[in-house]
């Protein structure tokens, strides 16, 4: 079993050329802990293994979409681990591009069968005839949600922050199913406040963090998803080649690329109080970068570095 109790480093971050104020910005390297199945996918999947093993299963179904971090973990890990994997991918336009998509390909090399359906029936993916009929096709197997998000994905990722992390002031998270910010929360300390920064455009965020979990010391920034999930802006490419370049540590255009641009611009506005510590999350998802970067390329637009 690779299910190690893992604690990630954790590493300061040079802010001298944004601001004056006396804040100590660190960003803790969940992206570290595993080269294939790390950050946020690594908490979610470990109980999610660890539970279905113990009920006899080898097989586990799940979803994504086309440069889903969640599919390409989930594939890893069921090589390592020995089970039969299945992806079902949003998009049946798809089905004859996954060598040209690195995503799917690596899932695809990892021995997952990758299902594509289409984007109209994909939205039904949490309905109960979907679910009915997907337990009629695969009897025999685990089901992991979308993202990876469920109780026992929250438990692992209430084991990210350990006892150097109650330090800080503040632990901000990028935010996509929920999942890891809902066991940030659980397990910060009373005089914590988690911020989290989510990919996704619209104001649902914090309903979706209160069936989650039952406390309160959170807050949402909905301004800096710049267009939604996918989307990026040359000033993104650009602040997470900068941000590479100073700090000699690679961010996502997706999830953190997003969240440290905002931190960065609250710091700049004077968000935070002096002397205020802030632990930024890495949660991972390096993988999607060449896809992105193709996308780019495409679009005769300025890559990751």
């Amino acid at each position: 079993m690779i299910w190690n109790d893992y604690k990630a480093q954790i590493q300061p971050i040079d802010i001298t050329h944004i601001t004056s104020q006396k804040i100590q910005l660190s960003i803790l390297r969940e992206d570290l802990i595993h080269p294939e199945i790390s950050g946020n996918k690594y908490r979610k999947l470990k109980y999610n293994f660890i539970e279905a093993e113990k009920l006899g299963f080898k097989k586990l179904v799940t979803f994504g979409g086309a440069f889903s971090n969640h599919i390409a973990a989930t594939a890893a890990a069921g090589k390592i681990h020995d089970f039969e994997t299945i992806g079902i991918i949003r998009g049946e336009e798809l089905i004859d591009k996954i060598d040209e998509n690195p995503t799917l390909r690596f899932a695809k090399k990892c021995g997952m069968q990758l299902h594509f359906i289409s984007r109209e029936e994909y939205r039904k993916k949490d309905e109960i005839k979907f679910l009915d009929d997907l337990n009629t096709k695969y009897p025999d197997a685990y089901v992991i949600p979308e993202g990876g998000t469920n109780e026992l994905a929250i438990k692992g990722c209430e084991e990210i922050l350990y006892a150097d992390c109650f330090d800080f002031d503040y632990i901000a998270s990028a935010i996509g199913t929920c999942g890891t910010i809902a066991g940030l929360i659980e397990s910060s300390k009373l005089h914590q406040k988690i911020i989290g920064f989510p990919s996704l455009k619209g104001n649902f965020i914090p309903k979706e963090i209160e069936k989650l979990t039952n406390k309160t010391n959170f807050t949402i920034f909905n301004e800096y998803h710049f267009g939604g999930y996918g989307k990026v802006s040359d000033d993104l490419i650009t602040f997470v080649n900068d941000f590479k370049r100073i700090n000699h540590i690679q961010l996502d255009p997706i999830y953190t690329g997003k969240m440290v641009f905002g931190i960065f611009e609250l710091i700049k506005n004077h968000y935070f109080s002096d002397n205020s510590k802030i632990l930024i999350v890495h949660t991972g998802g390096l993988q999607g970068i060449e896809g992105m970067n193709k996308l780019l390329k495409k679009k005769n637009k300025n890559i990751i570095e």
